[in-house]
């Protein structure tokens, strides 16, 4: 079982130190190409090998645990989940550690071996054979293996390398759930019970795939019958209806609550079910909501791969669903958060309005100018440079004073062949006005690992 860490308020200046600190030893490691030999986490040691590439401001991240503090918007909407899931059949695990095989993270569901998932462009190895999750279905093994519900619910915190604006963060919390039955006799008898078990909602849903809910490009599994998959979709579905319904209506309550008169606030919730593809289900869906004037992707379920169950040693009598969903998204409508790395500030200004059992909406309490700068440079023959590495460098020296990088130019040189690209960078702080010249120390730092990392050349 995981403590629970608490994090002191600190001063603006120390955040800034720390940040310093991380980039000044982050900037060492890269430069020479070398980690220290290993590396400590959650009470376990990892020897590190040419796959490391977890840099030390996202092993402190790790120690957070967001999803843990009740006074939290993160913790606060995990929590709001859980409390209308209770008595449903679900066991909610919290305190996995971060910390996976890329057996739990790739392997046992399915991700073939040129994934783009598994590049190290991609996600943070800790080594070869070990990385911090890229979503909570890493837990899916042994949850399936240990969980003594018909269904489960794992909230975590997971790390990808990823664009930077707004909305994306290398750190970020998912939920994912799941439900199993046991083939039999009555399986049909007991699955159409548990559907009408599931609370009634007033949304409206537009499905064109519930009664038709396989089809060529979205096919069933053979090992289950035609009825057996109307069965199980439609208890997922109606089950992530009613999470749906649970969360926008306690968004809608928070807005009036705030004084807002907007229309759409005495409008009927509207969902639309649309066809996926996910590694570990089929078939797979995704559900939309209605929103502020838009369709917002909420969240991605399917029907269990029977190979995820086999290699989950569950056998072939089981079959199941299971759903993904983003936390920091929909808390960000939910409490009308506009910057998702204000889940992360240690100012008190954000931490003193939240509290536990509440849902109110967040009152804005500075918004100062950004700095904007644009880097160029040529790319060496034959050197590939992702997106997310630049954005990684960059996230590295100036951490969350990073308020987006942008990939604006790509140009190959007419006559000479040589590659060029062009990122604009907008520095912004939450807390306070930037000067010139701290920013211009920073965007230094990041010409210079490019430099030296990739050998690129500054335009």
């Amino acid at each position: 079982m995981l403590k629970l860490i608490t994090f002191p308020r600190v001063s603006l200046a120390s955040q800034l130190r720390g940040i310093k600190i991380i980039s000044r030893y982050y900037s060492i490691a890269r430069n020479s190409k070398v980690y220290p030999e290993e590396i400590s986490l959650d009470g376990k040691t990892y020897k590190t090998d040419e796959w490391t590439n977890v840099p030390p401001y996202i092993l402190e991240l790790t120690q957070r645990r967001l999803h843990h503090d009740n006074n939290h918007p993160i913790g606060i909407l995990r929590e709001l989940i859980e409390k209308n899931f209770k008595g449903m059949g679900y066991t909610f695990y919290n305190d996995f550690t971060p910390g996976v095989t890329t057996f739990q993270n790739f392997d046992v569901l399915g991700f073939p071996q040129d994934h783009p998932g598994r590049s190290k462009s991609d996600t943070y190895y800790l080594n070869k054979d070990n990385l911090l999750r890229t979503h909570t279905s890493a837990h899916e093994h042994e949850c399936f293996q240990t969980c003594e519900t018909p269904g489960y619910v794992i909230s975590a915190d997971v790390y990808r390398k990823d664009e930077i604006d707004r909305t994306h963060y290398p750190a970020f919390h998912q939920m994912e759930g799941a439900r199993i039955w046991t083939k039999s006799d009555k399986l049909e008898e007991i699955i159409a019970h548990d559907i009408e078990q599931i609370p009634k909602t007033n949304i409206i849903v537009e499905d064109p795939f519930r009664e038709n809910c396989f089809n060529e490009g979205n096919p069933k599994q053979d090992y289950m019958t035609d009825n057996e998959v109307y069965l199980v979709s439609v208890h997922l579905k109606k089950t992530i209806e009613y999470l749906v319904n649970q969360v926008f209506e306690a968004a809608r309550k928070s807005a009036k609550l705030a004084g807002s008169t907007e229309p759409y606030l005495n409008e009927p919730l509207k969902i639309r079910w649309v066809e996926a593809y996910f590694p570990w289900t089929a078939p797979s869906w995704e559900i939309e909501v209605w929103w502020k004037g838009e369709w917002l992707e909420c969240c991605g379920c399917g029907i269990v791969r029977q190979q995820v169950l086999l290699n989950s040693g569950l056998g072939e009598e089981k079959l199941g669903w299971a759903f993904g969903i983003g936390l920091d998204r929909i808390a960000m409508l939910l409490f009308g958060i506009p910057d998702i790395r204000l889940f992360w500030t240690l100012d008190e200004r954000f931490g003193k309005q939240f509290s536990s059992g509440n849902i109110n909406t967040f009152a804005p309490y500075s918004k100062y100018p950004g700095i904007k700068r644009d880097i160029s440079f040529w790319l060496p023959k034959d050197v590939t440079l992702h997106n997310n590495e630049v954005m990684d460098i960059v996230r590295t020296h100036a951490g969350d004073l990073t308020e987006s990088v942008e990939n604006i130019d790509n140009f190959v040189h007419p006559k000479t062949g040589k590659r060029s690209q062009t990122y604009r960078l907008n520095y912004q702080s939450m807390d306070r006005n930037l000067t010139n010249s701290e920013i211009n120390v920073l965007h230094n730092n990041v010409e210079q690992d490019l430099k030296k990392l990739f050998d690129v050349e500054i335009r």
